[in-house]
């Protein structure tokens, strides 16, 4: 089944697709008919004001067989550890390193994806749609006769270990790691799993991913549009007698409410609001082939823009493999004071920078203007390394959550956890000066 799963290409696209086994189900010439194909119900999903210029106004038309308001009143359920409270504990400016997060096994404690999400940092306000948070998800168990949905922002996951079968209202998607998807603001999924499974949660309040502009690169590269994949329409007319629950994460807390039916009951769809996923080695690097360093900014993925020009509420940005030939530099990523925050996540391999204690499954925070770069041992070596041609990276894919916010790490974050490596700042303490007053040019370099 999982191998058979069909997808549409294309980034912000407009597009229609139907389930076949009801061909013709999307009406002809008009959005709103009075009587639908196969007498299915016309619902709108609006990502956008309705009065967003042509350019960024995002909506899809769902054509389903029973709309998405028929379920009794939501109720408060328990929270968990998912928060957008950052005022839970004292800032803290230090560099900070985490540990892989542990995952509980199964026969101790079930946990799905919803169950399993764990905020670790956020900043801004919900309510007036301005922010972001990071989670982390660790679930050993599938979401059964349940889904989700989120009216606070958009979620873009990066699982990390195990694959995640998500069913949506447009179709289904296989998302393993290596991959990435999003699921934006007020779309109905559902994940299934296939063992103990860990990933992290980029979530923007109030904006939507899009695709980085590439000014002098030009028309192509990076993250190229027709690689990005949609799920087709595909439906289940599945009864539950008061056995469906449908989760909505609502001004950052959980409620809950109960159905006779699956969600998942769209036989046709059309618009430019939709899930999406997208495969990082399909990733077209661009780097310096002469001297220097070019900006971890051709790394970007997806930002979502602020109002400001040119700054981000956040961008997600990967480091792949990729070709290192600059010459008379100090290859690996330099010594930094960012007016940015910046996360780091490890899908997999060894983080170039920081080899040994960066682990995949963990994460850094390296807050607005503190200071970070690379461990005594990574100096080392790469001062006194050869310079030619070698790739960098292979086997490996780390990625960076950078927002212009000032993030809040949350009390799980820095406690509850138990995750925090509390020795992250003994990687530097090995740099020793090699000033030499008397000689410009060390030996051996130029």
């Amino acid at each position: 089944m999982l191998a058979n799963l069909k997808y549409i290409s294309g980034f912000g696209n407009e597009f229609a697709s139907e389930d076949p086994r009801c061909p013709g189900a999307l009406p002809e010439g008009q959005n709103n008919p009075q009587v639908c194909p196969y007498n299915l119900y016309a619902e709108q999903l609006s990502g956008s004001a309705f009065t967003c210029p042509r350019s960024t106004n995002k909506r899809s038309w769902l054509y389903r067989i029973l709309p998405s308001v028929i379920h009794k009143p939501f109720e408060s359920i328990e929270q968990g550890h998912l928060t957008h409270n950052w005022d839970e504990v004292e800032p803290d400016p230090n560099q900070l390193r985490w540990k892989p997060f542990e995952i509980p096994k199964a026969s101790q404690k079930k946990m799905d994806f919803v169950s399993g999400l764990h905020t670790l940092c956020g900043a801004g306000d919900i309510r007036s749609n301005s922010g972001i948070a990071i989670h982390i998800f660790i679930c050993n168990a599938s979401m059964v006769n349940k889904c989700f949905y989120n009216s606070d922002g958009d979620f873009l996951i990066v699982p990390q270990l195990g694959k995640l079968l998500i069913y949506t209202e447009f179709g289904k998607m296989l998302v393993e790691p290596n991959e990435i998807c999003v699921i934006q603001r007020g779309m109905r999924f559902s994940v299934d799993v296939f063992g103990e499974t860990r990933g992290y949660i980029l979530e923007v309040y109030g904006v939507h991913f899009e695709l980085p502009d590439l000014g002098p690169i030009g028309a192509n590269g990076l993250a190229n549009p027709r690689d990005f994949l949609v799920p087709v329409a595909w439906y289940e007319d599945r009864q539950v007698p008061g056995g469906y629950t449908v989760i909505n994460k609502y001004q950052g807390k959980l409620f809950a409410a109960k159905q006779d039916v699956s969600p998942f009951n769209v036989v046709a769809w059309h618009g430019n609001y939709t899930p999406y996923k997208y495969n990082l080695e399909n990733f077209m690097v661009i780097n310096s082939v002469a001297f220097d360093h070019a900006d971890p900014s051709i790394f970007t993925v997806l930002t979502a823009k602020s109002v400001r020009p040119g700054v981000a509420i956040a961008d997600f940005v990967i480091f792949p493999p990729r070709w290192g030939v600059a010459e008379h530099t100090f290859r690996p990523p330099y010594y930094h004071r960012n007016c940015m925050s910046e996360f780091m996540g490890l899908i997999k391999g060894h983080y170039e920078a920081k080899q040994e204690g960066f682990q995949s499954g963990g994460g850094s925070l390296h807050s607005a203007m503190t200071p970070h770069g690379p461990d005594g041992d990574c100096f080392g070596k790469a001062s006194k390394a050869k310079l030619e041609p070698e790739r960098i990276a292979d086997g490996t894919m780390a990625f960076m959550f950078e927002t212009s916010l000032s993030l809040a790490v949350t009390k799980w974050g820095l406690k509850t956890c138990n995750c925090l490596d509390g020795n992250y700042y003994k990687c530097w303490e090995t740099l020793r000066s090699h000033f030499t007053p008397k000689f410009r040019n060390p030996t051996g370099h130029k």
